[in-house]
């Protein structure tokens, strides 16, 4: 088939993956007709930015991954290349014990390297510092399957590692609790060397060894905030972009999938010759299960988190001395409700320079598992926040505005098993031509990752469409 066919592809989902898989959809084919539906008021996602004391400021996701070139790239295909920022510190903190500890060089994902840079942090106690040397004389832990991060870490160097150290780093990414994370899924570099090496603290060694010199800054935001991402992406896409628009059923058609949108007594059928599903794997489940229930069983296993945002702007005489770093983590035993603290302004010196005389600050509450905390009203999360600045970083005064963003079933769990979890989806799905994956549930939450996700996934769906089916051939229901 000729791209001249009037051929459409429909994205279901406009976050980053779903956005991104339509720019990479028209990157190779722009006679395709490309639709992106989805049921949000708006584009983006989890990528999303507004005002907080009259400086723009995201919502969502404040950072991407430098060091991975998917996110840097596609900013830069979409025209906001110059807007690529670096941050002006990268010097962050545990509050553990009731005091700022800086992270210790040299750890890998709250893995220490270093047992001597651990000691001097403080992070630990005395006792727990005592068990970690224990990793390099303890019988090998062997690892043959897929394990909870929290049960391999534990048995090498002990649980106040796995408290005060790997609890806030993942939990700042996933939400989650290193209980039932998955080490192959989160940490795989160390999942590797578990196969092979006796000692937790070698193996961190040799990765830290590893990692380039010179790599530059391992994060990346632009300059008016990753909500002007998707916008732009949307724009360079060529597709038609339809938000509100909610997709009820997806059905197999000998031409291609139906999609049937909207309520029931005012339905709207969408035709189209392959599909991408950019959405949460529950929605994705729920779409798959008539013609794709083995994965829609599988999608319909993995567990998401809620969380919310406060942001705060506070005039910079408030604080006693100005924020150093770009922010710490509170391991869950201190037993706060605020799990993470960005100073935005130190972080990001562009937004200091918007206004000198504010501090902006973004706390996160809420875990995986503290739905009650989360169902808080909006003046207890900023008190929350306020409580945290004041006590730990002895705040005085009101902040001058808030901002409370949630985000409800916002980031999936990567437990145990989720690797071949996803794998087993990914074959359902492959048995039906024309049908595709994307998002944060399968490769990576991050920006860059999901990214990738839509990547592949356009690149799947093209693969389809321009192969010429052999005479005769027949494919096999997914049962």
């Amino acid at each position: 088939m000729d791209g001249t066919s009037g051929r459409r592809v429909v994205v279901v989902g406009a976050g980053i993956a779903g956005l991104a898989a339509a720019w990479h959809l028209h990157r190779g084919d722009p006679t395709l007709k490309i639709t992106v539906l989805d049921g949000a008021p708006r584009t983006g996602g989890k990528l999303f930015s507004s005002e907080v004391g009259g400086v723009e400021i995201d919502a969502g996701a404040e950072a991407m991954l430098a060091r991975r070139p998917e996110g840097k790239e596609l900013a830069r295909h979409v025209g906001l290349g110059e807007a690529l920022v670096s941050p002006g510190t990268t010097t962050s903190a545990i509050l553990s014990r009731g005091a700022l500890r800086l992270l210790p060089k040299g750890h890998v994902m709250g893995v220490p390297s270093d047992v001597a840079a651990l000691a001097r942090s403080g992070i630990l106690t005395p006792g727990g510092l005592a068990r970690v040397p224990m990793d390099q004389i303890l019988p090998p832990t062997l690892v043959t399957t897929d394990v909870s991060v929290a049960a391999y870490i534990r048995a090498r160097v002990g649980g106040e590692v796995v408290d005060r150290m790997i609890e806030p780093l993942l939990g700042g990414v996933y939400a989650g609790r290193a209980e039932t994370l998955s080490l192959e899924a989160t940490m795989p570099g160390v999942a590797a060397a578990a196969r092979t090496e006796r000692s937790l603290l070698k193996a961190a060694r040799d990765l830290t060894a590893k990692a380039p010199k010179d790599a530059g800054p391992v994060f990346t935001t632009l300059k008016g905030g990753l909500g002007g991402l998707p916008a732009a992406v949307a724009e360079a896409s060529g597709a038609e972009v339809r938000t509100g628009v909610m997709v009820r059923d997806l059905v197999r058609t000998p031409d291609g999938w139906r999609l049937i949108t909207g309520p029931t007594r005012d339905e709207e059928v969408v035709e189209a010759d392959a599909v991408i599903l950019a959405v949460p794997a529950t929605a994705a489940a729920r779409l798959l299960a008539r013609e794709a229930p083995r994965a829609a069983a599988e999608l319909a296993g993995i567990e998401y988190a809620s969380m919310a945002i406060v942001t705060l702007a506070y005039p910079r005489s408030a604080f006693p001395e100005p924020p150093s770093g770009s922010g710490y983590l509170v391991p869950p035993v201190e037993g706060r409700p605020v799990k993470a603290v960005t100073f935005s302004t130190t972080k990001w010196p562009h937004l200091g320079e918007a206004d000198p005389n504010l501090v902006l600050v973004r706390c996160s509450i809420g875990r995986l598992g503290e739905e009650a905390l989360l169902q808080r009203d909006d003046a207890e999360l900023v008190a929350f926040a306020m409580n945290e600045m004041t006590e730990v970083m002895g705040v005085r005064g009101l902040p001058i505005d808030t901002r409370v963003t949630r985000w409800g079933g916002a980031l999936p769990q990567y437990d145990v098993g989720h690797l071949d979890r996803v794998a087993r989806a990914r074959a359902a799905v492959a048995a039906h031509p024309g049908l595709a994956l994307c998002g944060a549930a399968y490769d990576g939450v991050g920006i860059p990752a999901c990214i990738a996700t839509g990547r592949t996934a356009a690149a799947r769906v093209l693969e389809h469409l321009n192969a010429r089916p052999a005479a005769g051939a027949k494919e096999e229901p997914d049962g």
